[in-house]
């Protein structure tokens, strides 16, 4: 399946068991999925859009005991990779490795406490590994609006994805799963119904926003830290939205603009809670309300839509 991104240019895309998944990450499943995860892995696992980097940088600076300079020692894609990046080689591209890279290569060379990576996968497209080896997982859920119009935006802005066409367009690609990583009803849903027979933290975006101090706790604790309260109160500060968009190790303002076009829309937009009553119709609300009761039916979570 070929699409076109905003530059013209034919983005591939695969099928891994109905999932749509970027034709490098297809072309390296075999080696993804023999990973061999540690035991001690922690694996952050969002669906796109939903805070991975804001959890990303909580996690890294957990970690660092709130050390700002060692949270500054590289970008958060190298420091939190990606299991599932691999994609074709970008030798003009500045602020990653000159040679194509896959998230396996980074993981096996870095050598942090605990192998830290992000996954945007639904459960079944895990390493098997990870299950095995009874990780912990960190899992984020964004609700569903705001996730669309923060997909919206980014794909209109990453030319590695396919353009999105315009809202109205993009409003019926995302309710019917055909994005790249899937529905996401599926996958917030697939994780919710995990989270009580595995190690799984399940946080919601909305509630890192009303109360940044005590979802942090949450996190620190989860991790097997213990943190005193300046530093906790360091790391709130650090990883606000404010100071992580200016911040160049997390903004994304080193990858070369033939692959982020943040003049188009800003890797780090809004980070808000509700921004989506900015973009849908009446008509879209109803028809979406409609759908989410229908694909939620018999689920147990609840999704705050604004604060």
């Amino acid at each position: 399946m070929a699409l076109t991104s905003e530059l013209g240019k034919q983005i591939k895309l695969k099928e891994v068991e109905g999932t749509l998944l970027q034709s490098a990450t297809v072309d390296n499943w075999s080696q993804i999925q023999s990973f061999e995860a540690k035991p001690d892995d922690l694996l952050i696992c969002t669906y796109p859009k939903a805070g991975t980097t804001w959890i990303q940088e909580i996690v890294d600076m957990i970690e660092q005991n709130g050390d700002v300079e060692k949270c500054q020692r590289t970008i958060i894609q190298h420091r939190h990779p990606f299991i599932e990046w691999a994609r074709p080689p970008q030798p003009s591209e500045t602020g990653f490795h000159h040679v194509a890279q896959v998230g396996l290569e980074l993981l096996s060379s870095s050598n942090p406490p605990a192998s830290t990576s992000q996954s945007a996968k639904i459960t079944d497209l895990l390493p098997p590994s990870f299950w095995e080896n009874n990780c912990k997982f960190l899992y984020v859920a964004r609700n569903a609006k705001d996730c669309m119009v923060s997909y919206y935006h980014f794909q209109r802005m990453n030319h590695m994805l396919p353009d999105p066409g315009t809202w109205e367009e993009y409003f019926e690609t995302f309710i019917n799963g055909k994005v790249v990583w899937g529905s996401w009803f599926d996958h917030v849903k697939g994780w919710w119904e995990m989270k009580d027979r595995h190690q799984i933290l399940f946080l919601f975006y909305e509630d890192i926003k009303r109360d940044p101090k005590h979802e942090i706790r949450k996190v620190m604790q989860f991790m097997g830290k213990n943190l005193d309260e300046t530093v906790l109160d360091k790391i709130v500060q650090e990883t606000s939205f404010e100071k992580m968009k200016e911040n160049p190790m997390t903004n994304r303002s080193t990858v070369s603009k033939s692959i982020m076009d943040q003049s188009i829309s800003s890797f780090m937009r809004k980070g808000t809670v509700g921004d989506w009553k900015n973009h849908f119709t009446v008509a879209q609300n109803e028809r979406f309300d409609e759908i989410y009761r229908k694909k939620m039916e018999g689920t147990s979570i609840n999704f705050c839509m604004e604060l």
